[in-house]
């Protein structure tokens, strides 16, 4: 367990083979200068270890929780019953049940304990790095400046690609 102080983002995986999915994250937060610590913890075998890394993470001031699950993904739930800071569940993809188990286990919070979640799989776990960047640059205008030069790159991209479309045809893209 990490005891790092004053990090922005807490992320704690399931087992260690959700770890090559949650890098996508860790390179976002990485590219906008964001700290973070990186725990492996089970809802279901490792009950205490979880209850201290959320402990540890709060006590390093933590402003939001990743949390990485698949099949009954019951940490993010587990998560977001411990702590009153935002959690993002990101639900992994898996052939059991084509991965609708991991997104119902954590889109189905009951009343009063959310998790917000995003798409499963690595898209999901880019997209929990972006809206966690959202989330503290509400109050860090340095970040919300990052994030929005961020947003603008992916918009000169969609239209240098738009003009690629018209300038060379369909063709090059679909042969």
């Amino acid at each position: 367990m990490s005891s790092v102080t004053n990090i922005d983002v807490a992320i704690i995986v399931g087992s260690k083979s959700d770890l090559p999915l949650i890098k996508e994250s860790i390179e976002v937060l990485e590219e906008f200068g964001l700290s973070y610590t990186l725990n492996i913890a089970s809802a279901h075998r490792a009950t205490q270890h979880l209850r201290q890394c959320i402990r540890s993470a709060e006590s390093s001031d933590v402003k939001v929780f990743i949390t990485v699950a698949g099949m009954a993904a019951a940490l993010p739930g587990v998560v977001a019953s411990e702590t009153v800071l935002p959690v993002i569940g990101v639900p992994v993809d898996s052939k059991n049940f084509l991965s609708l188990d991991a997104l119902f286990s954590i889109v189905q919070m009951p009343k009063g304990v959310p998790v917000a979640t995003v798409a499963v799989g690595k898209t999901g776990a880019i997209n929990a790095a972006i809206l966690a960047v959202q989330i503290i640059s509400v109050k860090d205008k340095g970040l919300n400046k990052k994030l929005k030069t961020y947003k603008n790159k992916m918009l000169e991209n969609i239209i240098k690609d738009d003009f690629e479309l018209q300038e060379n045809g369909i063709e090059r893209y679909i042969l």
